[in-house]
């Protein structure tokens, strides 16, 4: 983990197990992880609508995105993935290490950051921190409190 996260995560006492693996860059890589790290295995997208807006949609590893349904509660036409420029130039992010904890990076607030409820409700989740090969987990305590520290717009949806 990078020391900016971690002092980001001490200075808003967010609690976190970490668990180093070996690199993995897509969901199918990580199912074997899953065995045996605690919680809610959860994955991040990152997207740009066709206005020009970035959002960062956590949700459950194995959930589908449902992009129709996504559109609708964000009221915009289009949504797709962004550029890898984008995603480092807004977040500090390369693909594969997507995650929420890359919103420690956003210090103007533009990504919108979407949160699928049941990720919300999990009593534990897991997510990269800010890299591929260590998994930290969370509590649902943790998670608000991260959730609340960031100045970005949020939402927590059904997704």
């Amino acid at each position: 983990m990078d020391k900016k996260l971690e002092k980001y995560l001490k200075n808003y006492s967010v609690k976190y197990e970490e668990y180093p693996h070996k690199a993995v860059f897509t969901v199918a890589e990580s199912c074997d992880l899953k065995k045996s790290i605690p919680g809610m295995h959860c994955k991040c997208l990152f997207l740009k609508d066709d206005s020009g807006k970035f959002y960062l949609v956590a949700m459950p590893a194995e959930k589908r995105l449902d992009f129709n349904r996504l559109r609708k509660v964000l009221e915009v036409r289009k949504l797709h993935f962004a550029s890898e420029v984008e995603l480092f130039g807004f977040l500090r992010l390369k693909p594969g290490s997507v995650s929420i904890f890359g919103l420690i990076n956003d210090t103007l607030g533009i990504v919108n950051f979407i949160l699928d409820k049941s990720v919300w409700d999990a009593s534990f989740c897991g997510f990269h921190p800010n890299i591929n090969t260590s998994t930290i987990v969370i509590s649902r305590g943790d998670l608000e409190r991260f959730y609340n520290s960031l100045n970005n717009t949020k939402m927590v949806v059904e997704l």
